[in-house]
């Protein structure tokens, strides 16, 4: 599993998200992977690799699924739960593959 933390633009990164950090939720490999096919997620994100979305990044995604329109869709369903809850803490994800 991917998991995601909330985490500040101004945070630096905590060598423990466990104990420094809010977990936002999880993505499995294969949503990840449909997410990347459908144009929601870069491909120059990796599934394997730790990685950090701005707050800025999390509202470009929000903005990609509003202008797809993709709510329905399960994958996107899912994204949108983690960006939603960045976006109502006005924060950022750090993403961590475990």
């Amino acid at each position: 599993m991917l998991d995601f933390y909330f985490i500040a633009d101004d945070q630096t990164k905590p060598n423990n998200p466990d104990r420094a950090l809010e977990l936002a939720g999880s993505l499995d490999a294969k949503t990840f992977d449909n997410l990347i096919q459908k144009g929601m997620i870069d491909s120059s994100f990796d599934y394997y690799s730790d990685f950090r979305w701005s707050e800025m990044l999390v509202k470009q995604i929000r903005q990609a699924i509003e202008t797809k329109q993709m709510y329905s869709d399960t994958d996107v369903k899912k994204l949108l739960e983690l960006i939603d809850s960045a976006l109502s803490k006005q924060s950022g994800l750090m993403a961590y593959g475990d």
